[in-house]
């Protein structure tokens, strides 16, 4: 049955076919990020007739048909989720705070967190609904909006291949831009520590061109398996910085009537900015389900992605509340700047950190620099070596050129939180639940699921607006202040 559904309906042209039925996307080894090779209706994938709803695509089940050399338990994949979430964004969760309030802030996380979680839960149903009606084994995040798009009502087919490539665009912007957030985090750090034992007093940028050649000698490896080793390290020394600074936190702590409840209205972009730049892991958790040995636990109840981001939350939620609680308003981009300086275990906890961070810039640098040379990599028929390592020396070069003339965290995390992760987190789901849902099963009575996906754009749409806008007010003032 399988076989005669699967048949390739390409004539030769990237705008016509054969057939007047819908059509859906035919075999592929769906990989993360990957680029296909054929052409056709605007999509990069082979076509073949479209069954009309999940009845018509037969028992096909994706789930039986992945063929996984190393699948992931649950248990794996919740840590690789609880790893792939936990960031340096929680060093940032009590400057969320301190634009939030005590108790505002810490509802607004649970609730932000909540509606992160519910956009992820969308995305990765639709990929499921998606896989079974294409007979796809797995998607990954851009394949998922292509398929939605070629298989979703006629005027947006030939949409598809943009669809895919917006959703690249803003994963390469994000993680570049998160690239430069850790740039400016570890030369922040180590000039904090460097400033008390030598009294020196050199402009960040200084410390942040320092970094560049090391930065591009450990992002010459291009083999994922040889950069294991720098991921086991930076876990042991985050985990350990971040148990150490929650000691510091919890020392001491004032009232909480010493703490404003809620902040002015004028600084809740940035909290949402940062919020959600510190939330928002989607960038890896269909390459997490993809590698499952029983996807369907990834979204059930309580699943694997219910669990982890609960945990998330909560950890997100707590450093931040007591975070704010400790410094109020002194406090800084990264807790671990509100370290006592005379302190020598807290200057180590600051190095040990910074080092964790620069390890994980090159884990963070490897996905970009997939996507942008996966497209490119065509072009050069010889000297494809020179080609790859030239573009990944620019591109390290480019990061701490940015880095170095935006070297603020707080505005520069409130930036990529909104621009990027508001899209990719908030407003792509909705928009692809949109269009897989457009014919069956439909919106559901009195449309429900289109007030509530329309919801969740706004919801993006105002959070990209004013975080966007405050994080630029906020750059152009300390640029006058430097000045």
């Amino acid at each position: 049955m399988v076989g005669k559904q699967i048949r390739p309906q390409l004539n030769g042209s990237t705008n016509s076919f054969n057939g007047s039925s819908p059509y859906i996307f035919g075999r592929m080894k769906a990989e993360l990020n990957d680029v296909p090779a054929q052409t056709a209706a605007g999509s990069t994938l082979p076509l073949v007739d479209m069954p009309r709803d999940d009845e018509e695509a037969g028992d096909y089940d994706p789930f039986e048909n992945r063929k996984l050399t190393h699948p992931t338990t649950d248990t794996e994949t919740l840590v690789h989720l609880l790893k792939g979430s936990l960031g340096s964004g929680i060093l940032a969760m009590p400057l969320a705070f301190v634009n939030a309030g005590l108790w505002f802030g810490l509802a607004a996380t649970i609730i932000i967190g909540a509606i992160c979680t519910y956009c992820i839960h969308i995305l990765v149903r639709c990929s499921h609904i998606l896989c079974r009606r294409a007979q796809i084994p797995s998607l990954g995040f851009a394949d998922v909006a292509e398929v939605a798009f070629l298989a979703g009502p006629e005027p947006l087919k030939k949409y598809s291949r943009l669809a895919r490539f917006i959703i690249n665009l803003f994963l390469v912007v994000d993680l570049i831009g998160c690239c430069c957030i850790y740039i400016v985090f570890v030369g922040t750090n180590i000039k904090q520590v460097v400033d008390h034992y030598t009294h020196s007093y050199w402009d960040v940028r200084v410390y942040i061109l320092i970094l560049l050649g090391p930065l591009i000698l450990i992002n010459l490896i291009r083999k994922l398996k040889y950069l294991t080793p720098f991921s086991l390290i930076a876990n042991v020394l985050i985990g350990a910085g971040v148990g150490i600074t929650l000691y510091y936190i919890v020392t001491d702590l004032p009232p909480l009537s010493e703490r404003k409840a809620v902040a002015e209205v004028q600084h809740l972009p940035m909290f949402f900015g940062t919020v959600i730049f510190a939330l928002e892991g989607i960038g890896v958790v269909m390459s997490l389900e993809n590698n499952m040995k029983t996807p369907q636990n990834f979204i059930g109840c309580p699943g694997v992605l219910n669990s982890g981001m609960s945990v998330v939350v909560l950890l997100y939620a707590t450093v931040g509340f007591l975070g704010y609680l400790k410094y109020g308003d002194e406090t800084k981009g990264s807790i671990t700047l509100n370290l006592p300086v005379e302190d020598v275990l807290a200057q180590t906890v600051k190095l040990m950190i910074a080092v964790a961070i620069f390890l994980t810039y090159s884990l963070q640098f490897y996905v970009p620099m997939e996507i942008i040379w996966k497209n490119i990599k065509g072009n050069f028929n010889e000297h494809k070596n020179a080609a790859e390592y030239a573009l990944r020396i620019g591109l390290v070069i480019l990061t701490v050129v940015i880095a170095a003339a935006l070297p603020n965290l707080g505005p520069f995390i409130t930036l990529i939180g909104a621009v990027c992760l508001s899209t990719l987190g908030l407003m792509f789901p909705a928009v692809i639940e949109l269009v897989t849902f457009y014919e069956k099963p439909g919106y559901g009575r009195f449309n429900w699921r289109l007030w509530k996906n329309i919801f969740l754009i706004l919801f993006g749409v105002v959070g990209f607006v004013t975080g966007t806008y405050v994080s630029i007010v906020e750059f152009s003032e300390h640029l006058q202040e430097e000045v």
